[in-house]
């Protein structure tokens, strides 16, 4: 199975550590964010790995023959974009990614997610697209009114808590997708979608009820070294 970690970003919200290393590079414990990706891949049968690359793309070029070495099952491709090209953008010009479906995913989450059970979802159900979900709750730190249409309040809630359904950043593309991502444009994942929804196309999701952490804040860091080094086991099912 083929799968693309997009690892190109700028990591501008980890500064200053990210202006020694690109942000995938940042370690949890002693490992870097991006080999504990791979690792999870391999161990769940993906041995096709391609790994976009812009900021600092020689840092991850000089890290990378250890990432062949260690993990010699799977064959890995380093790409570098001359420009940063969004959540979706470019994936149509990237080498070998052949006619079946592939994992897309960004390169800054830490998760148990099974990989291959993504995988198989995707394949037993009729979306061109399938976006991994995770039920995110959030505290409103303010007082939230609820109106009638003619703008007198119906009910006052404070500091209420919210869920959401949100995008966990791990996709599983069918090749058709690749169709409507040009190959030199800047794209976002949300703009695909709208484009595939209003051409008719299905796009599903995978709910996913363990641990998902996107770590692109400086106290999400922090909270992913903790919860790495504690929880090491479930990060790393193929070590345990």
């Amino acid at each position: 199975m083929k799968a693309v970690i997009l690892a190109a970003g700028l990591g501008t919200r980890l500064r200053p550590y990210t202006h020694v290393l690109p942000k995938p590079l940042l370690p949890l414990g002693d490992r870097p964010i991006l080999e504990i990706l791979i690792a999870q891949l391999v161990h769940y049968g993906y041995d096709d790995i391609i790994v976009t690359t812009s900021y600092l793309s020689h840092v991850m070029e000089t890290y990378f023959p250890m990432i062949e070495r260690k993990y010699a099952s799977a064959k890995f491709t380093l790409v570098k974009q001359e420009k940063l090209m969004g959540t979706a953008g470019g994936l149509s010009s990237l080498p070998g990614l052949g006619d079946e479906p592939f994992l897309v995913m960004n390169a800054d989450v830490l998760t148990t997610m099974d990989y291959g059970a993504l995988m198989q979802h995707h394949l037993q159900h009729d979306g061109v697209l399938t976006i991994g979900t995770y039920r995110k709750q959030v505290k409103i730190h303010l007082g939230v009114l609820d109106l009638d249409d003619t703008g007198n309040v119906i009910g006052y809630r404070e500091k209420p808590e919210e869920h959401f359904m949100i995008s966990m950043g791990v996709y599983i593309y069918s090749p058709e997708v690749l169709t409507y991502v040009p190959p030199d444009d800047y794209l976002d994942l949300p703009d695909l979608t709208a484009q595939l929804l209003a051409d008719g196309q299905i796009v599903t999701t995978f709910h996913f009820d363990g641990y998902w952490l996107d770590i692109g804040r400086m106290e999400d860091f922090e909270t992913a070294q903790h919860i790495f080094d504690e929880n090491r086991r479930q990060f790393l099912p193929g070590e345990a």
